[in-house]
């Protein structure tokens, strides 16, 4: 079997199914609050026009958030039938998260779903405005435990390796939980998705100022969405920053990557745009970019917080520095290599009830146990992730990311002043900033997970040992059945969506 292939086709099925979820997930999260706030000045000021407003944009929410949950139960089964090593070796640690989003944020939300769909006129206006802040939060929370999965695998804490099983088990369910990596992850995830719930709300209602109808639900929507995604936003950079900061201490590979930096030093600047060298390898005396813009000394700062720092390139990385004590790969990948053999000791010195072996096998692996995953890896330039595709994703994200702060504090000025509906080309710019929202979202989370190649677990488990034993071929078939469904689902969405669009507000 060509694991290779494998590897590859396992990692592509689940890219497409992370990816198609991530189009209705952030949609889901941000639009919820929305329709929390509009509901809320409903019940304040009693006026029927807020109603109308409210559940307009809750058919939308319904519609987006029935077809994404499909795409998410698929995506979870995958790690069963894909990734059963891994789930095998980390399933204590990780499986933990996913059961309580199940239990609790799963039970939460789709409960009181169904009370703020089909509760009007059936609870009190109260417990109705409670119901739909419930399935907000809700969303949210369910948001947090997959995050706190995820934060794990790039930062691996609150945990121990059992030797007997050759598993990772969990020692701290808080360690896990408050781990840096995911508070920072969870934060910047989901204040993205208010900035594509805001931007899905004032670029759907652009389109009715430019057609020139219902225009006074159109204009206080856009009032509402426009505030929450101008703080959204704000708030989006901050957790960047902090996301950015945890990646520089935890994953310096990733940082490096992130900005094409092979060759680090101190008070290092920061790429705001440029054009990476092709074919640059690592060692070379290659540029790192045929063109760049830099910002001095602002990588050290915001990396390190302190601008003397050192940051660490792809060069210092593969090949070590020993002025700043970094060890070469070669020398992590050659004592993983001593953990993984003195773990077969172990285990076979187990198997002959050898005591004394097995206790200097069992040291021996305790010594080098930190560097067990890199024992799988068989060339020290493997720890380097995809740079081209890293490095533009990232600097794509930013990029959108400052462009919708400035929308939204464009749209929200011109509508308090009473100017919103004579400015049309900020209306069809908020329009088409519609599927770059969308586009940030990807490409942000290519920065992370292709950032994190080639660990599955940060520094412990590689992809390449995370895969089911299956053949090549039944995973290129469901990744052809997958692709097909979910486009079909996406197909199904945006037609019902456009189809109850064209309805306007009056028909909510």
């Amino acid at each position: 079997m060509d694991n290779s292939l494998l590897v590859d086709l396992s990692r592509s099925q689940f890219a497409l199914t992370a990816m198609y979820h991530w189009l209705f997930v952030p949609l889901t999260l941000g639009l919820s609050f929305i329709i929390a706030f509009m509901e809320t000045i409903y019940v304040k000021t009693g006026n029927p026009e807020w109603k109308k407003i409210t559940k307009f944009w809750m058919t939308l929410f319904g519609i987006n958030f029935a077809i994404g949950l499909a795409t998410g139960i698929i995506m979870e089964f995958e790690f069963g039938t894909n990734w059963s090593n891994y789930s095998w070796i980390v399933g204590d640690i990780f499986g933990a998260p996913l059961a309580i989003e199940g239990i609790m944020a799963f039970f939460m939300e789709s409960t009181f779903f169904a009370v703020m769909f089909f509760g009007w006129n059936k609870v009190s206006k109260k417990a109705h405005l409670l119901s739909t802040w419930l399935v907000a939060i809700g969303s949210n929370l369910s948001a947090l435990w997959i995050l706190v999965a995820n934060g794990w695998m790039q930062y691996p804490t609150g945990m121990k390796f059992n030797v007997d099983t050759a598993r990772f088990e969990m020692e701290s369910f808080f360690d896990v939980l408050f781990n840096p990596v995911a508070v920072s992850k969870f934060l910047h995830t989901v204040s993205s998705g208010y900035v594509m719930g805001s931007l899905f709300v004032i670029g759907i209602s652009s389109w009715y100022l430019l057609k020139k109808r219902d225009t006074v639900f159109a204009k206080r929507s856009i009032i509402v969405a426009a505030s929450f995604g101008l703080l959204a936003s704000i708030f989006l950079i901050s957790t960047g920053d902090e996301s950015a900061h945890q990646v520089a201490l935890k994953q310096p590979t990733k940082l490096a990557a992130m900005e094409g930096l092979y060759d680090g030093s101190k008070r290092q600047g920061i790429v705001a745009i440029g054009q990476l060298t092709s074919g640059k390898e690592i060692g070379d005396n290659k540029d790192d970019f045929v063109w760049s813009v830099q910002i001095p000394y602002a990588l050290s700062f915001l990396g390190f917080r302190n601008i003397d720092a050192f940051v660490p390139g792809m060069d210092d990385l593969v090949l070590g520095n020993k002025k700043m004590n970094i060890e070469p790969a070669s020398d992590m990948l050659a004592k993983g290599k001593i953990a993984l053999k003195s773990l077969r000791d172990y285990k076979n010195a187990q198997k002959v009830n050898d005591a004394e072996k097995s206790q200097a096998s069992l040291k021996t692996f305790r010594m080098y146990e930190k560097y067990l995953g890199y024992g799988y890896l068989k060339n020290p330039v493997d720890i380097i992730p995809p740079v081209g595709l890293t490095f533009y994703s990232f600097h794509i994200m930013v990029g959108l990311g400052t462009w919708f702060l400035i929308l939204f504090f464009f749209m929200l000025y011109y509508s308090m002043i009473g100017k919103i509906e004579d400015k049309r080309l900020f209306q069809k710019l908020a329009l088409w900033s519609i599927p770059l929202g969308y586009l940030a979202g990807e490409v942000g989370w290519i920065v992370a997970e292709v950032g994190r190649q080639p660990w599955a677990i940060q520094g412990m488990l590689p992809t390449q040992v995370a895969t089911s034993h299956l053949t090549s071929n039944s995973v290129a078939v469901t990744l052809v059945l997958f692709a097909v469904l979910f486009t079909g689902l996406l197909i199904a969405e945006i037609k019902i969506m456009l189809s109850q669009i064209k309805l306007g507000f009056k028909g909510a």
